[in-house]
């Protein structure tokens, strides 16, 4: 009867050690690093129950001559951090790079996306972190 409790005890902490890694690996391990630069299209505060801070990025591939952008891809992202949220509303409309990281998972109350904004600067200017 004691070997069955030690073998079931073992089972028991070496389950709880693989969900602890799991858990880690899918929601705070960061997968990449980078950033993303494009026109801040759309900042919003959204949510039913926990609101988090979202965002659109579009990021231009070819320009007209007339300013233009003909091919664009949307980058969506997130941002925890309420001092970088505030100053991204502040920045709709303007062309921004976004340094972000990548998690292998979402967390309801980080945000919709596996992208978090975690610094910003513009065109003109340094970091604004």
């Amino acid at each position: 009867m004691k070997k069955f409790k030690k073998i079931l005890w073992i089972m028991v902490v070496g389950f709880l050690v693989i969900l602890a890694i799991f858990i880690y690996w899918k929601f705070y391990f960061t997968y990449s690093e980078g950033s993303r630069a494009g026109l801040l299209q759309k900042f919003s505060y959204k949510g039913n129950v926990i609101k988090t801070y979202e965002g659109e990025l579009i990021m231009s591939s070819i320009e007209s001559t007339k300013s233009a952008t003909i091919a664009s891809e949307k980058f969506y992202f997130s941002v925890a951090e309420k001092t970088i949220a505030d100053q991204l509303m502040q920045l709709e409309g303007v062309y921004v790079i976004l340094q972000y990281k990548e998690k292998h998972g979402i967390l309801f109350w980080r945000g919709e996306t596996r992208y978090i904004v975690d610094g910003i600067s513009t065109r003109d200017s340094g970091p604004a972190k």
